[in-house]
């Protein structure tokens, strides 16, 4: 996907998410415990992916490394 990317953390929920392009109608699906992926819901493209508890997850936020339960492709 070509285009807009945004992050968004919330320090007090401890909850990460970040969306690409603008926002569109879609659904959640969680994929692992605590990891959400948005879709479209007519295309069920992948629009973004949330992830609760992520500071617990990702241990230190200055090298920040997760193994996440999907696949997710940028494309140049």
């Amino acid at each position: 996907m070509k285009g807009l990317m945004n992050i968004y953390y919330d320090e007090e929920g401890d909850f990460l998410e970040i969306t690409l392009g603008k926002f569109r109608e879609c659904y959640a699906e969680e994929v692992d415990e605590g990891v959400f992926i948005r879709k479209d819901e007519e295309t069920n493209e992948v629009l973004g992916i949330g992830i609760l508890n992520f500071k617990k997850k990702s241990h230190n936020l200055k090298n920040i490394s997760l193994n996440l339960p999907i696949n997710i492709n940028f494309n140049a």
